[in-house]
């Protein structure tokens, strides 16, 4: 017979005393009769600084509060080896990933890939999504996303587009729009999104795909010229800019997201619990203005609708990715 699982500081969520949630035990060798979480999660992210990081640390917090244990965030380098140590770790709950989704795309470029994005791994929730944004160096003579596509056909290969490490959002944001658009733009790829910035700025480059919050800064100041934004639909983190679907290329979507997975193999009564704890915690006012700030647009999806996303994403920028001949090093 299962026995309870519980979270301590359910209880004062209910005036009545301690709230008891019966979950059945999953998965062999699972031990349902410990009150879950006895002991801290560990919540594996990338390094400090980036967008991965600064998600993980909100959601964190918000979450140890929410469930009487510490939440340690457990910053790593290289998208890979983070993703393998997560894959491996034990299916008992007390592990987490944070990542972008480049989780997702990463085996598209490599020859022999260390994990499986979907049989590796269990979802969790879709966290939150940042638009890319078309922009431009004021010299280049554009004013829309119509009239860069009719210049880079009449300059094959004579544009160059800036971008951080190839497989991030913003270079497979700048691919999609030449594989859709049909036109010849030169990526220069730089080691962060910061470099590829500034030398958009200085004129050597003369357009990119950043995430808005990369650049909006710039484009308000008149040193960067927005045209579009990627996101499928119009985005309050930009307002009154149009998207690149509805500027000429309809059906252009690319945006940089956050999800959380558990290693495959989490009993789903664990997953379902910590779906809606970290959704709760996700849709706090004060979160989702924190989020916002960071131009991140909170989504607390289910895990199925994560998995949806993975699977819609793959199959998308999966094509782009073999189009474009990119391979990881």
């Amino acid at each position: 017979m299962a026995e309870a699982v519980y979270f301590p500081s359910m209880m004062k969520r209910f005036a009545a005393g301690v709230s008891v949630i019966a979950l059945t035990a999953l998965g062999a060798g699972m031990a349902c009769g410990q009150n879950f979480p006895a002991k801290p999660i560990r919540m594996i992210t990338a390094e400090l600084g980036g967008g991965s990081d600064f998600a993980a640390r909100l959601v964190a917090q918000g979450l140890s509060a929410a469930i009487g244990q510490q939440v340690i965030v457990d910053n790593r380098v290289g998208g890979v080896i983070i993703a393998d140590i997560a894959a491996k770790a034990s299916p008992d709950g007390y592990t987490l990933l944070l990542y972008s989704g480049t989780l997702w795309v990463v085996p598209f470029m490599r020859e022999k890939p260390p994990y499986d994005p979907v049989k590796d791994f269990s979802p969790i929730t879709l966290v939150g999504s940042s638009p890319t944004v078309v922009v431009v160096h004021p010299s280049v003579p554009v004013t829309s996303v119509k009239e860069l596509i009719a210049l880079a056909k009449a300059k094959p290969g004579e544009l160059n587009f800036s971008s951080g490490p190839l497989g991030a959002t913003p270079h497979l944001a700048g691919e999609l729009f030449k594989f859709m658009a049909g036109v010849d733009i030169v990526n220069i790829a730089y080691r962060g999104v910061g470099l590829a910035v500034n030398d958009l700025m200085s004129g050597r480059v003369q357009v990119m795909f950043p995430n808005a919050g990369a650049v909006m800064q710039h484009v308000k100041a008149g040193r960067l010229r927005a045209l579009a934004v990627g996101s499928a639909q119009p985005s309050a983190l930009v307002p009154g800019l149009i998207t690149v679907a509805a500027a000429g290329l309809p059906g252009y979507e690319a945006v940089a997201t956050y999800a959380i997975f558990a290693p495959a193999k989490t009993p789903a009564p664990l997953i379902k619990l910590l779906n809606q704890e970290i959704v709760q915690v996700l849709n706090r006012p004060d979160i989702k203005q924190r989020f916002f700030v960071a131009s991140t647009e909170i989504v607390g999806s289910s895990p199925e609708g994560l998995a949806a996303t993975m699977k819609a994403e793959m199959a998308r920028l999966g094509k782009v990715i073999r189009n474009a001949g990119i391979r990881a090093e």
